[in-house]
C-alpha cells in the first residue's frame, strides 16, 4: 500500500519562508493527528513507509477552499489552516490544507493536478 499526505499552500499571500514552513508544519501536524484519532492503522502504515509528505500549492484563497472541499467530499481526513494573526497576515488567514495521511490514488484525485510549491 502506498501513503502519502499533502499540504497545499496559497502563492499569493507573499509570506517569508519561515511563516510558511509554520503554516506548513501546523497543517501535516493538525491533519496526521485527526488520522491517527480516526484510523491508527492508516496512521501507522504511513509512518511506517516513511510518512511521505509533499507539498503543492495553489493560486488563491478560492482555489484553497475548493481543495478543501473537494476532499471533504470525498472523505478523505483534511484541515484547514487559519493563521492566529500575530505576524504577517490578518487572524483567520486561511493559509493551508492538510489533506491525509491516506491512500496515494485516493489524495492524487484532489490534488492530481497542482503543482510543486516553490
Amino acid at each position: 500500500m502506498r501513503y502519502k499526505q499533502v499540504i497545499v499552500v496559497r502563492k499569493d499571500l507573499k509570506i517569508s519562508c519561515g511563516k510558511m514552513a509554520a503554516q506548513v508544519a501546523h497543517a501535516s501536524l493538525e491533519a496526521a493527528e485527526l488520522v491517527k484519532n480516526r484510523d491508527h492503522k492508516l496512521y501507522r502504515g504511513w509512518k511506517q513507509e516513511g510518512a511521505k509528505k509533499v507539498v503543492l500549492s495553489v493560486e488563491s484563497e478560492g482555489e484553497l477552499f475548493e481543495v478543501y472541499r473537494r476532499a471533504q467530499e470525498l472523505g478523505i481526513p483534511s484541515v484547514l489552516i487559519r493563521d492566529a494573526g500575530l505576524t504577517e497576515v490578518p487572524p483567520g488567514t486561511p493559509t493551508a490544507v492538510g489533506i491525509g495521511p491516506d491512500k496515494e490514488e485516493r489524495i492524487d484525485r484532489v490534488t492530481g493536478r497542482l503543482k510543486l510549491y516553490k
